[in-house]
């Protein structure tokens, strides 16, 4: 029956907690998604409360898109974002807390281990400039814990896209290779162009002499019945 305050509202609209119960006064809630009585999903932007059958394709909510080929769209079915009686589940996100800890959700606080792997999100969490070294602030959330071995060890995260004089050094090293192969490449196809108009040159040169042999063979040819007669 406190649901029923929920009926008609949409989904990401927020709800006041103190109308589902007591031990959610103060709360403010933010309706996510949710799944009817036979599992099929709401969708953002159906403004339905029944379900409708929609093309999607591979990357949409509410399709998967396993095993498609590219740019296959199938008819799917989903249920639209309006709240309804017909819903068996209804996915709530906290905005704001209340006066009171629910048990299993707010009253536990859970550190947050993982930091940031990239230098350039590392350099935006901790203010730094293009000149700070990155390689310390991971130790900020660097985490301790034991091994199968009974072992206390720390980790933290691999810094990716860290900019340092040895990515420098190789990053010019592939530039001059790519370089030298371009430069390589140009002086080989002019060495072949050359070739290749020599070989030309050659062939024009046998064949002009052989055109030369034969018209003087027919010239003969034809003086020898002239100064015959």
């Amino acid at each position: 029956m406190k649901l029923r305050n929920l009926y008609d509202k949409r989904i990401s609209q927020e709800v006041v907690g103190d109308l589902l119960g007591e031990e959610f006064e103060g709360y403010i809630f933010k309706i996510m998604g949710g799944c009817d009585k036979q599992g099929f999903p709401m969708k953002q932007g159906v403004l339905t409360p029944g379900r409708v059958r929609l093309l999607l394709h591979r990357g949409t909510s509410c399709f998967r898109g396993h095993g498609r080929r590219v740019g296959e769209r199938r008819r799917k079915s989903v249920r639209g974002c309006i709240v309804s009686q017909d819903l068996s589940v209804i996915n709530l996100v906290i905005v704001k807390k209340g006066k009171n800890d629910l048990p299993g959700l707010t009253d536990t606080e859970k550190p947050r281990m993982r930091g940031p792997k990239r230098a350039s999100k590392i350099k935006k969490l901790f203010n730094l400039g293009k000149d700070d070294d990155v390689r310390q602030y991971v130790n900020t959330y660097r985490r301790s814990f034991t091994n199968k071995k009974g072992k206390t060890v720390s980790k933290a995260p691999k810094i990716q896209r860290l900019v340092t004089p040895l990515t420098l050094q190789r990053k010019r090293a592939r530039i001059a290779d790519k370089k030298k192969r371009i430069a390589k490449k140009k002086s080989e196809a002019a060495e072949y162009q050359k070739l290749l108009a020599q070989r030309l040159k050659e062939q024009r040169d046998r064949r002009s002499e052989s055109m030369a042999k034969r018209r003087s063979k027919l010239s003969a040819a034809t003086k020898a019945p002239a100064a015959s007669a």
